[in-house]
């Protein structure tokens, strides 16, 4: 064997090892690890603690990955700011605001979180007062809190955009605040429930936003049956399927559900 042909070799053994731990889903490729985020999301389920992610990119200011739902499971968001700055979290599941229920889009003007540097934060559900949240489960679409307002745009998407704090002379101490700045898949789809009361402690505090996120996070959690139609599972055939859901195409409280 000549000199050539053994760099052939090596090249297309490296090509194959390259498709076999970062495989093709539809038009994406699923990444072997998730890029270094400034700011950390993860669902933590009661259940099976943190759930693996699927990451569709290595975009640090626009991370996208899937995750797997279980029917009924109770779970929570995770949020860790590893950068040195205040920031400010607008975190929206299946497309509403968690803190005003309101649709989102993400926007620097909606109620948000605020996180001081280098902390962390668990956030369990919908806040439906100063001392109060209902509990986040995965359930069908159709019993969701989203479904309960008529709002499908969004379904099964948990997404946060990351808000740098313009420079005050202020500076608050509190690990965890709230701010006041000024169709349907044919398949079964996974939405997220408006759960049991807990108990939540909070307080509202002045951040400014900066206009635009330093990052933004979506999540698109699903069924097994529909990671593994999609082709996220490595022991299942795949598919490009896309809803046409607001939030995952790119690539006040919250009010109890009308229902109640």
């Amino acid at each position: 064997m000549d000199q050539r042909q053994f760099f052939a070799m090596l090249l297309a053994i490296a090509g194959m090892t390259a498709c076999a731990s970062n495989p093709v889903i539809g038009g994406d490729r699923v990444m072997s690890s998730p890029p270094y985020l400034p700011v950390t999301l993860s669902v933590q389920s009661d259940n099976q603690g943190k759930l693996p992610e699927f990451p569709l990119n290595s975009d640090s200011s626009h991370y996208r990955a899937y995750i797997q739902a279980t029917q009924n499971d109770r779970y929570r968001l995770r949020v860790v700011n590893n950068s040195n700055q205040r920031i400010g979290l607008v975190i929206a599941v299946d497309g509403r605001n968690i803190i005003s229920g309101k649709q989102s889009w993400l926007a620097n003007s909606e109620r948000m979180y605020i996180l001081n540097p280098h902390d962390s934060a668990d956030y369990e559900g919908w806040r439906t007062g100063i001392n109060q949240t209902n509990r986040f489960y995965f359930t069908e679409a159709e019993n969701s809190y989203a479904a309960a307002w008529g709002d499908n745009s969004a379904m099964g998407v948990i997404a946060m955009a990351v808000y740098a704090e313009r420079p005050r002379p202020q500076i608050y101490n509190k690990d965890e605040a709230m701010s006041g700045s000024a169709s349907r898949a044919a398949t079964p789809s996974a939405g997220t429930g408006f759960g049991e009361s807990t108990y939540s402690p909070s307080m509202t505090v002045s951040f400014e936003p900066s206009p635009e996120p330093m990052e933004k996070l979506f999540f698109k959690y699903e069924w097994r049956e529909t990671l593994c139609r999609k082709g996220i599972l490595q022991e299942c055939s795949h598919d490009s399927g896309n809803s046409g859901n607001r939030l995952w195409k790119e690539d006040g409280f919250a009010p109890p559900p009308p229902s109640r």
